[in-house]
């Protein structure tokens, strides 16, 4: 009698805990623990573990977004000017193999290693848009281009790395310049399907990233709007357009941070008005300019106005002892940094530089000249066995291993 009693009452108490399990199972399920991000407070990033972040790092320059001069060209500058230069050398399928091992080799795990291994916490990568989808075929999405992004995060996660991802070519152009890959004018703020194709482009992003940890944010636009007379119009178009792009990423993700860049390259940071989001980064470029508080001066206002977090995203370009001084002023501001370039053929002002390939000078001086008269691009085109020649050369001396340190600009940086 009694155990007849007793063994309802068991199994309902089971079916009472089982039905509990489920539910706090389940609400797990719903409800998971959110990722642990990089993020702003106050005037400062933090870590996940809510120490402040002083951001030291380089940019991935001329990987993603080939740059003329760092080929030593003077003509073909902007990136399809370079493509179509080495289709007029080798032919349109030896181009697009070479291109592919470029990307393969430039920039691979030893150099992320390395970069970990001097010093630094973090990475800027410039991408051009067309890396991800067709500039004719919005609809298309190039899971190779998306893969080599993939890849750099990867291997940033495994060495302790953050980084940063940089829109350095958007639709249509946000410079008009060689830059951004554009055909001579800042089109992407006189068309709304061009805006309308980087919100989609930033959305692909931030939904393939957003519970990437190591990824700190996005950098939106690279260098908007020249300082050229007459594209000051353009100004007042620059922080709506932000608006815009962070509303987007934010119905997908709404943790990374997100940084904003003045106009006229990064400079002018009038455009800006309060922040609009609570993850936001502001972020300046200096070039060749004297290495002294003044040239900072308005950035530092801006933070104290409105306590938010600077970032220097890029400068350098000049000699080791301007580096030094530079980022000196820079840590005593506590503004984290990110200086240009990386890598870069036979230069110093550069962490590695990597050897002139022979008959190099051959295809320079061809590329001076081959938007001249027919008879002195004949004159000057190199042999094919030259260019083949000198192009597999390059894919050579640009392999981490062939490359040389300047052990100047590493110390310039306050790296090992």
């Amino acid at each position: 009698m009694r155990n007849s009693r007793v063994l309802p009452l068991l199994l309902a108490a089971m079916h009472v805990m089982l039905i509990a399990f489920c539910l706090c199972s389940c609400g797990e399920l719903k409800n998971p623990q959110p990722a642990r991000y990089v993020r702003v407070e106050g005037h400062q990033l933090v870590t996940p573990e809510g120490e402040p972040l002083l951001l030291r790092g380089l940019n991935l320059g001329n990987w993603l977004m080939p740059e003329g001069y760092m080929f030593k060209f003077e003509v073909a500058t902007a990136p399809w000017q370079i493509q179509q230069l080495i289709k007029e050398l080798v032919g349109p399928a030896e181009a697009n193999a070479f291109w592919k091992k470029f990307q393969a080799r430039y920039i691979t795990r030893e150099d992320i290693r390395y970069l970990k291994q001097i010093g630094l916490n973090s990475l800027r990568v410039p991408f051009n848009y067309k890396l991800l989808t067709p500039e004719d075929y919005p609809q298309v999405w190039l899971e190779e281009g998306f893969a080599l992004l993939d890849s750099v995060i990867a291997w940033s996660k495994a060495e302790g790395l953050f980084v940063i991802l940089d829109m350095h070519a958007a639709p249509c152009g946000q410079t008009g310049t060689n830059i951004d890959d554009s055909v001579g004018h800042p089109w992407l703020f006189e068309s709304t399907e061009c805006q309308d194709r980087l919100v989609e482009v930033w959305r692909k992003l931030a939904a393939r990233y957003r519970n990437d940890t190591t990824v700190i944010g996005y950098d939106l636009l690279n260098e908007p709007i020249p300082h050229f007379e007459g594209y000051e119009k353009f100004n007042p178009q620059l922080e709506p357009l932000y608006k815009r792009l962070v509303a987007a990423i934010r119905e997908i993700d709404p943790q990374h941070v997100i940084f904003l860049g003045g106009a006229q390259w990064n400079s002018n940071f009038k455009v800006f008005g309060p922040p609009f989001d609570k993850n936001l980064v502001y972020t300046f470029h200096k070039y060749w300019t004297p290495p002294e508080q003044a040239q900072i001066q308005e950035y530092i206002d801006y933070r104290t106005q409105h306590n938010v977090p600077l970032w220097l995203g890029e400068s350098g370009e000049n000699t080791d002892e301007w580096i030094a001084t530079f980022r000196t002023l820079l840590e005593t501001h506590d503004i984290g940094w990110c200086f240009w370039p990386y890598k870069k053929m036979e230069a110093t002002s550069c962490i590695r530089s990597f050897e002139k390939p022979p008959h190099w000078e051959e295809i320079v001086a061809y590329e001076k000249v081959r938007n001249l008269d027919p008879e002195k691009i004949k004159q000057h085109r190199p042999p094919i066995a030259h260019s083949r020649a000198a192009l597999a050369a390059l894919l050579e001396n640009v392999r981490f291993d062939r490359t040389r340190v300047n052990a100047g600009y590493v110390a310039a940086l306050g790296l090992k």
